[in-house]
Parts: structure tokens; sequence; C-alpha cells
């Protein structure tokens, strides 16, 4: 753990609730999964808090899922204004306007089939890799689908905790 990650540890175990909960929001936004975090304080390591997050996210029910997935902007339409959003998805920054026509087509298929947008850790990707993930998760079963979801917003809560706890105070 880097000292940077401890101090933003420190700094997150000590903030009032409701901070640390409005922190925690601006992870996932499942009430759920933040209260469980919120419930496990103070972390002894940022592990422990990654663990917390992975244990928490294994327990949530469809309408807690549906609730985390409810503060996801779709795959190439970031929230204007909002940096996570834009930086998580910056494999769209220059992606032909072709390939953005496309994955608004396939976003809004997929959302049709399965009642929600396309969520997929986006951090690192392509615009080409979101587009294939689409097209090929677009044929799964909803309990499929539900779970690939589970896994994925595991995924970015884990590289949004480690963002809040790379904060110094």
């Amino acid at each position: 753990m880097t000292s940077t990650s401890a101090s933003g540890l420190a700094r997150f175990n000590a903030l009032e609730e409701s901070a640390a909960l409005a922190e925690l929001h601006e992870a996932c936004a499942s009430t759920a999964w933040a209260r469980h975090l919120l419930a496990a304080r103070p972390y002894a390591t940022v592990e422990d808090l990654y663990a917390a997050s992975d244990a928490a996210m294994a327990e949530l029910t469809a309408d807690d899922l549906a609730e985390a997935m409810a503060g996801h902007p779709p795959i190439g339409r970031p929230k204007p204004g909002d940096p996570t959003s834009s930086r998580e998805q910056a494999g769209m920054a220059g992606a032909s306007e072709e390939l953005k026509a496309e994955l608004l087509e396939l976003n809004l298929a997929y959302q049709e089939e399965f009642g929600h947008v396309f969520l997929i850790c986006a951090t690192g990707r392509t615009g080409e890799q979101m587009r294939d993930a689409v097209k090929e998760r677009i044929g799964n079963s909803p309990e499929q689908e539900r779970e690939i979801v589970r896994t994925e917003l595991g995924k970015i809560n884990r590289i949004r905790l480690s963002r809040l706890v790379e904060q110094d105070a």
C-alpha cells in the first residue's frame, strides 16, 4: 500500500458517516453496497476495503443491481461534465462517428432486450472492444447477463475505490 493510499484510507475511515456514504455513492449508486461498506469501517488495509466491496457485490439483489446500473451512462455517451464517466470511457474518445452510431444502435437493442444499460468495465478498452462485447453479450439469458453485470460492476467499483483511497486529505 502506498503512503498516499494509506493516508487516503485513513481519511476515508475517519469521515463522518454522511460524507463517507456520499463518497461511496460516487463509486457505486447501490445503497445496499454503500451501506455494507460503511458498516465494515474502519478498514485496516485497502485490500480489506476491496474484499468488503466484493462481498457486498455478491449479496446484491436484482433490485440492488438495477439501482447500481442506473448510476452508469450508456457506453459512448458519458455524463456531460462528469470526469469519472469521461475517464472510464476514454476508449470512445477517438472513435469514428460510424462506430459511435453503431454502438448507440447496439446499446438501444441491448437496453430493449435487458431493460438496462449495457454495463462493462470500460477502463482500458477500445471502442471496438466495447462494441464487440455488446454484440457477444446481447445473446445471453437475463440470468447470465445479470451475473456478468455483477462482475463488471465489481471491477468498476474496485477502480473507483482505488481512486477514493488515493485522495489524500
